[in-house]
């Protein structure tokens, strides 16, 4: 009897997958590695990675292996992997951040072995690096180089400040475009390039600032665009913190905006240029933080 429950057991739980994995449209399949090791771990990762009609994760304990199902045309296998990275487990494509990792209950609390053992900001991690016949030596030194005279986030940040000056001057369309350029900028991050704290910071901010960014580049709503840069702005704050910039960078406030209740921005100049309220409120502000992170 006790086999028999066992093998109907079974069959329930193969049929509840098969009838997920029929509902997405456009499927496409991956197989990935994701570390954890119990039955807990993969109700977590499951749970994680499972979007109904859009997304299907079946993992393996023992083999540490992970089938993705997903449709194609509204996801991607990166995306359900940074959902599985945000919920603390460590995979090919994406690390969990320390702090949710920390919060796992004992039992989950698998061996790191993708993480990098130096905590070093000039030595990136590439998820991606084959590691065959390379000459080591060169490819550590040209990656040190460029990892001090190039940051993965040049883009995004370079991006916001032209989103930033384009609220300055009271221009929609031109805010729109920017951030549409933001969308691209940060869907171009390489994220096994960064070092342990920036890849941390950009685990807990990325689907925000993607998001926000999305928001912006959808509207030609100026008030709508000040708003939701109000809220861009924190996350990229903690960016600009952990990340090295080749010039300093002015963390400004207005106390206006918001009725009363303030919003902060970046900026490359000292000089105050208000993005919330441009021409009509051009100078109010002041600065709050000099960020010089070279």
């Amino acid at each position: 009897m006790k086999s028999l429950s066992k093998i109907l057991m079974v069959i329930t739980v193969l049929l509840s997958y098969t009838m997920g994995f029929a509902q997405i449209r456009n499927a496409k399949t991956e197989r990935v590695k994701i570390y954890g090791n119990c039955d807990m771990c993969k109700a977590n990762i499951e749970k994680a990675g499972n979007v109904k009609n859009i997304s299907s994760v079946e993992w393996n304990k023992d083999t540490k292996m992970a089938t993705l199902s997903y449709d194609a045309q509204k996801t991607n296998g990166e995306e359900v992997l940074k959902r599985i990275a945000l919920a603390g487990y460590d995979n090919e494509k994406f690390l969990a951040p320390d702090d949710v990792y920390n919060t796992l209950a004992g039992c989950c609390q698998y061996t790191r072995e993708l993480k990098p053992a130096s905590t070093d900001k000039d030595q990136g991690m590439n998820m991606n690096n084959e590691h065959g016949n390379h000459d080591h030596s060169k490819m550590t030194q040209s990656t040190s180089a460029e990892n001090k005279n190039v940051s993965q986030f040049s883009k995004v940040f370079d991006t916001y400040f032209s989103l930033k000056d384009a609220l300055v001057n009271t221009d929609a369309g031109a805010s729109s475009a920017n951030a549409a350029s933001l969308v691209k900028a940060i869907q171009n991050v390489e994220m096994g390039k960064l070092s342990n704290e920036e890849h941390t910071v950009w685990m807990k901010v990325l689907k925000e600032i993607t998001a926000q960014a999305e928001k912006i580049a959808g509207t030609k709503d100026i008030s709508k665009q000040r708003e939701t840069f109000a809220l861009l702005s924190e996350n990229i704050y903690a960016l600009t913190k952990v990340s090295k910039q080749d010039e300093t960078v002015y963390y400004q406030h207005c106390p206006m905006f918001n009725n009363g209740k303030g919003a902060n921005w970046l900026s490359k100049e000292e000089a105050i240029k208000n993005p919330f309220y441009g021409s009509k409120m051009l100078t109010c502000g002041s600065v709050q933080e000099t960020i010089i992170n070279k």
